[in-house]
């Protein structure tokens, strides 16, 4: 059995709950706080309209050396506007679980994520996530989290 990882962030976000689920809930953002390098690129069909248990998501990105891959993510779990969990049918993972959360604090919307992952190839999988998946994977998070500081930004 693969070794699981978790990756844990949090993040405030001074918009109200209901926008906050909205923007993370709608794919159509995810390309936008993904990091250009990735690239991260949703493909057909499209998905549109409020998110569901079972929905779909193809992707294709480039995590290493720029060789496209597919990733299939589903719609695990839906608890709007509170939680969500997509979960990996097929891509580069052994095992991929992101739980995004969302509660209502004063002045904005307290943001979680909760990643549990697990690479193939047993202990070559382990040398590559000492090697370079935990740095990339956190290098996404850091840039998801200073995209979000940008989108929305704090009153002065």
């Amino acid at each position: 059995m693969a070794k699981l990882h978790h990756l844990e962030r949090e993040q405030f976000l001074p918009i109200p709950l209901r926008d906050a689920w909205g923007f993370f809930s709608s794919a159509a953002n995810l390309a936008r706080i993904t990091p250009k390098e990735m690239g991260f690129v949703i493909r057909p069909p499209h998905p549109d309209g409020p998110m569901y248990p079972g929905q779909l998501i193809t992707y294709t990105i480039r995590p290493v050396l720029g060789i496209p891959l597919k990733w299939v993510t589903v719609i695990a779990e839906v608890d709007e506007p509170l939680c969500f969990v997509d979960t990996q049918l097929k891509g580069h993972y052994a095992i991929w679980r992101h739980r995004h959360t969302f509660q209502a604090v004063p002045g904005g919307t307290l943001m979680r994520d909760h990643v549990e992952y697990a690479l193939p190839l047993g202990p070559l999988g382990e040398v590559a996530h000492m090697a370079f998946v935990n740095k990339q994977l956190n290098g996404i998070f850091d840039f998801r989290q200073r995209t979000l500081a940008q989108l929305f930004p704090k009153e002065p």
